[in-house]
């Protein structure tokens, strides 16, 4: 039997959100029956932009405006999609800020749900000092995760 070969793409955009020097947000969720350590953001959908993606996403988790300084990292090597057969991922990164202060609640453990039930998210933050990219799902995120933990040694 032969393999479909890869026809399609599929696009998410992330946020990079300090609260400190070192101090970044992670996403902790529970999506398609499995644990997720990943950035916030998601999936870009037909007739946005990656920024209009990430406003959208930053509404939908936060429900606050982000503020986007800058591009940070794009993927630049072939990374099959994880969850999507025959689908090659690109993953977009900024470096955004919360136009205010922040109004959802901060975790202090990983995965502090109620119950894991599809759709369950909490952010907390991570020391980029001490932490590593080991517990992040995906591996485009640990490569952004290792590449900001560099920059500040």
């Amino acid at each position: 039997m032969a393999t479909e070969p890869f026809n399609r793409f599929i696009i998410r955009v992330y946020a990079l959100i300090f609260k400190d020097e070192y101090h970044l947000l992670l996403s902790d969720e529970f999506m398609l029956d499995t644990r997720m350590i990943k950035f916030p953001g998601g999936g870009i959908h037909f007739g946005e932009g990656p920024a209009d993606c990430l406003k959208r996403e930053a509404l939908e988790e936060f429900g606050q405006e982000i503020e986007i300084l800058s591009h940070y990292y794009t993927t630049d090597y072939f990374q099959k999609a994880l969850f999507c057969d025959n689908a090659q991922l690109i993953s977009i990164y900024y470096k955004v800020r919360f136009k205010e202060q922040i109004r959802f609640r901060i975790s202090e453990a990983p995965f502090d749900f109620p119950e894991m039930v599809n759709g369950s998210q909490r952010f907390r933050w991570v020391d980029l000092r001490n932490s590593n990219s080991a517990g992040l799902t995906f591996p485009i995120d640990k490569i952004v995760f290792e590449k900001l933990q560099n920059e500040i040694v």
